[in-house]
């Protein structure tokens, strides 16, 4: 497979999961939010780097809200997919789910989007492979992936005192 044929967001998804122990949490009992950001962060990371296989490293990551506490004993599973792809930039989505393994049930604790760059051995960015999203639910996390990197942008270039570029047009790839 060329660097350049496009893949589809199935190609680089990563689910994980570990079990919450006393080592991850405060004295309430409830997993410290740096742990659960650093599973996220390294969820993604693999399917960054599956969809780029090169080395990515992460240079942001979007809100994070802890909706409700994960504790200890539950099994804590991301869930990563690559969402959008610029030239060097990827967006990776990842949801955080709790699972009582007493009961089976599940929740939806948190989830957040993270931007990874590949780069090459000296550190500097190189083109990634594009994005070719074909169900349904790929087209709507590619759109509203696009969306979140076009404010990013303009944020980016407001705090650095310029005017934003002007915006792509180019809808979703389609199958």
């Amino acid at each position: 497979m060329s660097l350049f044929t496009p893949r589809t967001p199935r190609e680089s998804q990563h689910e994980t999961s570990q079990l919450m122990m006393p080592e991850h949490a405060n004295n309430l009992g409830h997993v410290f939010g740096g742990v659960i950001l650093s599973m996220m962060d390294t969820a993604a990371a693999v399917a960054a780097f599956r969809h780029a296989r090169n080395n990515c490293v992460t240079v942001s990551i979007d809100r994070v809200d802890f909706r409700e506490p994960i504790h200890v004993g539950d099994l804590v599973v991301m869930k990563a997919s690559v969402n959008f792809v610029g030239r060097t930039s990827m967006e990776v989505g990842v949801r955080v789910e709790a699972e009582e393994l007493t009961t089976g049930r599940r929740r939806h604790t948190n989830s957040c989007y993270l931007t990874f760059v590949a780069v090459d051995r000296n550190g500097r960015p190189i083109e990634v492979p594009p994005l070719r999203p074909e169900m349904p639910d790929e087209v709507r996390r590619y759109e509203a992936a696009r969306e979140r990197r076009r404010r990013r942008l303009e944020e980016r270039h407001a705090e650095q005192g310029r005017a934003p570029e002007p915006a792509s047009a180019t809808p979703a790839p389609t199958a």
